[in-house]
């Protein structure tokens, strides 16, 4: 079980903030990645078809047999969470329930505020997971289209970029709140511009870290922490492989491991 990886899939380039912050904190894990950038973004397409496209990744990754799978897409943690439990006898890790906890753990004055995609936001998602947690808590939320082709395009600063974000935190800051959760994947690379708009006093909650935390947890619960140093992750992508490296040095630097380009639902 030890040796097994941790496999992670996005819809793109931003689940590199969780598989950059899950290898920081456990160097000894091997990981596959698979960003579905043939088809991003998840966040204005329907439920059901976000939990197809979940379950066509997630089937992607079991030929690896890991012992643990991140849904590092928040769009896919919202709406297919339970969709993919159903169908999946490994251990899921999503990204709603660790955000919101951090986020009730750092609010002061009980006003927090989430940004993410429109399916991420009309899904409610991130409020039930607060409310569950401390029903005294305010939540505000705004969704975000813009950012993710921002990123995925290599844009993570410059006058568009704060124009953008001007635009949908002004809203939230209005609100008064004093911790964001940043709720995508995506949107840790536009932490800079994001914290700088909001002013220091606001709590950036971000769910890379969160989740890469929340994964250690599970794993050392598990007796599953690997004991042995790990191979380099296997980066796999459903579209120009490029774009993805391009983009994705700028994310993490110095990824190591292989990038591949497949397509989901060919053996």
């Amino acid at each position: 079980m030890t040796t097994e990886p941790i496999a992670i899939f996005d819809s793109g380039v931003g689940g590199l903030t969780v598989a950059r912050e899950v290898h920081r904190a456990l160097p000894g894990e091997e990981m596959v990645y698979l960003g579905d950038t043939a088809r991003v973004p998840y966040g204005p397409k329907s439920p059901r078809t976000v939990r197809r496209f979940a379950g066509e990744c997630v089937e992607f990754l079991l030929h690896f047999r890991p012992k643990l799978v991140i849904i590092a897409c928040n769009t896919a943690s919202s709406v297919a969470m339970d969709y993919l439990a159903e169908r999946v006898d490994v251990p899921l890790v999503g990204v709603i329930e660790p955000g919101a906890a951090a986020a009730v753990a750092a609010t002061a004055n009980r006003r927090v505020g989430v940004i993410g995609t429109k399916a991420t936001v009309r899904s409610g998602s991130y409020e039930l997971a607060i409310k569950k947690k401390a029903d005294d808590v305010e939540t505000y939320s705004n969704a975000c289209p813009l950012f993710v082709p921002m990123v995925e395009e290599g844009r993570a600063g410059g006058p568009v970029v704060e124009v953008v974000a001007r635009e949908y935190l002004e809203p939230l800051i209005g609100k008064g709140i004093d911790t964001l959760i940043l709720g995508c994947t995506h949107y840790p690379v536009l932490k800079p511009v994001i914290q700088e708009v909001c002013g220091p006093d606001v709590n950036l909650v971000d769910s890379a870290e969160v989740v890469a935390a929340k994964v250690a947890e599970v794993l050392a619960a598990e007796g599953a922490l690997a004991d042995v140093p790990g191979t380099e992750p296997r980066f796999f992508v459903t579209d120009v492989v490029d774009d993805f490296v391009e983009v994705g040095r700028y994310i993490w630097p110095d990824m190591p491991g292989t990038v591949e380009r497949v397509e989901l639902g060919v053996v």
